[in-house]
């Protein structure tokens, strides 16, 4: 090789290069998961995440204005304000989320929350349009109990 020529090497990228950005899930140390959507995720549960940002002040109300039908978005508005599912010095998870399916086009679903050694419940229930979106067209959340 002359002193003109230069020899020169491609680095080949690797998967954590490429890949989409990646955090802790809180739920399950140890565990990566993407920050994009899980394409592998239920209805009931994306919606039970996206229920817990609002009902905890993490997301503005407005954001669910699609995603609602009937009177959701109405409960929604009047639960919201009071932060029923927020919690003081930690970020409220969900523990578990379960559905029942009463006929086609329809899931009714409940969610366990917790927030550091509190737990909460949440149900709600998903409508199928004729577009094939789910929307929520309830919502519930238990009533606190006085501390005492």
């Amino acid at each position: 090789m002359s002193d003109t020529e230069t020899s020169r090497t491609y680095d080949r990228p690797t998967a954590r290069t490429v890949g989409p950005p990646t955090r802790r899930d809180p739920r399950r140390p140890g565990r990566v998961i993407s920050q994009r959507r899980q394409p592998w995720l239920q209805p009931h549960e994306r919606f039970a995440e996206l229920l817990l940002a609002v009902l905890s002040g993490l997301r503005p109300v407005h954001s669910m204005l699609g995603q609602t039908i009937g009177e959701a978005y109405d409960q929604l508005v009047h639960l919201a304000p009071t932060t029923p599912l927020r919690a003081r010095n930690t970020t409220p998870v969900i523990r578990t989320c379960r559905s029942f399916h009463p006929r086609p086009g329809v899931v009714e679903a409940w969610a366990s929350i917790a927030a550091g050694d509190r737990v909460r419940a949440m149900a709600f229930r998903l409508e199928q349009g004729p577009d094939l979106r789910w929307r929520c067209a309830a919502v519930e959340v238990a009533a606190r109990r006085p501390r005492g």
